[in-house]
């Protein structure tokens, strides 16, 4: 010791860290040391507390880049624990998507072991996988819609693979990415309902509507009854008059149901009946939906 300031060893001895971790320390940045007459690094009192942070946050798993944000207070220490601990969850939620992955090969019968392995080896993780359904239904959100309206749209839309999925799961999820990225579904889903939303004066009223709507078809949907017409399809095509400015009339009816005509294509059930594995509801709405719009064609047909 020499003065009022620590030789290296001594702030090893006060710390416990190891003198070859402190130098590194020092190469890195984190600690700037002065040097003595005969060049010999000295530390003042402040880096005791200074590395005693530093071996405090690399004992949580904390990077040195996320260190030294810290310590340069570019970032509080709550927002770097939360950063970490948000990787973290990524990282278990991917290895538990490789996990399932690899136990849906292993369940396949032999003659389908190919085709599954070309299916579940395009969709490297559930974080990419989900971030290509937001990218097929984001447009469908542009326009004057409140916020909580978007999140619960793509909620529906676009589900967030679960964290511990099955087998099962992984193998539907990867179904949806490869609907997804098949130019001619998307295209179907532009010519969907929401078609021409420009023109409607409040988004959010018609997606809160069509919602109560599918909730009041959702108990004969689950019971596995036929679509026909009734008080859920009556509130389903109320909600898109009242959007339209128009009242309900067999020719308000037809000309909706043409316009909806996309959304009963075969790839747009299939899509929501995966929806509905990955998810384990019943009837999710998307399935729902589809009942009203079914309904609707059997009334004008």
């Amino acid at each position: 010791m020499t003065g009022d300031t620590l030789g290296i060893g001594d702030l090893a001895t006060r710390t416990g860290v190891p003198v070859r971790t402190i130098r590194f320390y020092c190469d890195e940045g984190l600690l700037e040391p002065a040097r003595s007459v005969g060049g010999h690094r000295r530390f003042d009192g402040a880096a005791v507390d200074r590395l005693t942070l530093v071996r405090r946050l690399r004992g949580l798993g904390l990077g040195l880049r996320s260190i030294t944000e810290v310590l340069a207070g570019r970032r509080s220490l709550d927002e770097a624990v939360a950063a970490e601990r948000a990787a973290l969850d990524r990282e278990v939620a991917t290895l538990a998507w490789r996990r399932s992955v690899l136990r849906a090969v292993e369940d396949s019968a032999p003659a389908d072991r190919a085709a599954r392995l070309e299916l579940l080896s395009a969709v490297s993780d559930g974080y990419s996988a989900h971030e290509t359904l937001v990218r097929l239904w984001r447009p469908m959100t542009s326009g004057p819609l409140p916020s909580e309206t978007v999140r619960m749209f793509l909620e529906v839309s676009a589900p967030v693979p679960p964290e511990q999925p099955t087998p099962g799961q992984v193998v539907a999820y990867a179904s949806l990415v490869l609907l997804a990225g098949d130019r001619g579904f998307a295209v179907q889903v532009r010519e969907s309902t929401l078609v021409g939303h420009d023109r409607i004066a409040d988004l959010g009223a018609l997606h809160a509507s069509v919602a109560a709507a599918c909730e009041l078809a959702f108990p004969q949907v689950t019971a596995g009854v036929r679509p026909a017409p009734g008080e859920a399809l009556d509130r389903f095509v109320a909600a898109h008059a009242a959007a339209w400015g128009t009242e309900d009339t067999p020719e308000f009816r037809r000309a909706l149901n043409r316009r909806t005509a996309a959304d009963r294509g075969a790839k747009l059930r299939r899509y929501w009946g995966l929806v509905g594995e990955v998810s384990g509801e019943a009837a999710p709405m998307g399935v729902t939906h589809t009942w009203l719009l079914d309904a609707l064609d059997a009334s004008v047909a």
